[in-house]
């Protein structure tokens, strides 16, 4: 698996999200839109995602992941300390 860590730029990470997934997993680098694509299980709905995707980046990368922005869009910058 890719490890997010190496994609953090001046404490930003750049993401794409893909809800409704079998499991929590980093799929790849769209070297397009300078993301990393993020598998999450949950649905996208009542800040499911969102709240899922800081917690398994968190324990993955074993720091604190907070969303900076892109709150209700699939591209999100999380600031990353």
């Amino acid at each position: 698996m890719i490890n997010p860590s190496d994609y953090i730029r001046d404490g930003y990470l750049r993401i794409i999200v893909k809800p409704n997934k079998k499991q929590n997993y980093v799929l790849g680098y769209d070297y397009e839109k300078q993301a990393l694509i993020i598998e999450i299980k949950v649905p996208a709905e009542q800040n499911k995602a969102n709240k899922e995707v800081t917690k398994f980046l968190s324990k993955l990368m074993k720091k604190k992941v907070k969303i900076k922005s892109g709150h209700t869009s699939k591209v999100k910058v999380l600031s990353v300390y």
